[in-house]
């Protein structure tokens, strides 16, 4: 395993449009801005819609070489939703939180599974993308997401970070996305946080331990941090992460490190 290069890569970034048979599905693609066939990764949101900290994520993906979209996964339920994290005020708020919860609830997991594939479709055709070098990353509800998006073969790395309800729920479906771990082909990278309120202990080991039963490339990591924890990343940047010390700056820079390891080792 060679040394993780970290990168800051010059790229565009703008807003597209995702086909799924009826559906428009908004979007956020960033890639580098010189020539070449790159890995692409996709983007899973929170339940706060693709705001400035996804699209921030998406971004800082790219800058390390990196063709990288992030689907607005409530395209169907809520167009155009997203709470903002720069306005202290906002970001997590309990109106925030009751609203995407709310947006949460009513997704179903064909439809989710339809939009992931149709996004992998549009990367496809992406003259830049090389279309066997895909992978996804994902936090909370997107972590569940990512989780789901691994059992596809076009999926070669899956960076899954405290995915909510993976152990118990499917989004409608009476089969948990546990049940379908056998089916993910390529790498898979799962972060914890041991406070985490939402994602308990027990969950993550059940994880864990189904990968390690259907044999499964994998790495669990687990910090001694709250859930959200990535957000400590951006805590000189948004005011709302600042007001929260426990993310905890250490867990989030060493879980991005592996994120790059993950990418750069599989795409």
């Amino acid at each position: 395993m060679g040394k993780i290069q970290v990168k800051n890569i010059e790229i565009n970034t703008t807003y597209i449009k995702i086909p799924n048979n009826n559906l428009q599905i908004d979007a956020y693609l960033a890639q580098p801005t010189s020539k070449g066939a790159f890995g692409a990764v996709i983007v899973f949101q929170e339940i706060f819609g693709v705001n400035e900290n996804i699209r921030e994520i998406t971004e800082l993906i790219a800058q390390q070489g990196y063709i990288v979209i992030a689907p607005a996964m409530y395209q169907r339920i809520a167009p155009g939703f997203e709470f903002g994290f720069s306005e202290p005020d906002i970001g997590y708020s309990p109106e925030a939180y009751k609203l995407g919860l709310e947006y949460y609830q009513q997704v179903k997991y064909w439809e989710i599974f339809s939009d992931i594939q149709a996004t992998i479709a549009y990367l496809k055709t992406l003259p830049n993308v090389k279309p066997d070098s895909i992978g996804c990353i994902g936090f909370c509800f997107g972590g569940h997401i990512a989780y789901m998006a691994a059992t596809l073969p076009d999926i070669k790395a899956t960076a899954s970070f405290y995915g909510g309800g993976i152990t118990s729920s499917s989004y409608g479906e009476e089969i948990p996305t546990l049940n379908r771990t056998k089916d993910i082909k390529g790498s898979i990278y799962t972060f914890f946080a041991t406070k985490d309120i939402f994602v308990s202990q027990e969950e993550n080991q059940k994880i864990e331990a189904e990968l390690q039963k259907h044999q499964i490339n994998h790495r669990v990591f687990r910090y001694d941090a709250i859930h959200g924890f990535f957000g400590g990343f951006f805590v000189d940047k948004y005011p709302f992460f600042a007001k929260s010390p426990d993310l905890n700056q250490e867990a989030a820079a060493d879980a991005w490190l592996q994120v790059l390891e993950l990418f750069q080792n599989h795409l």
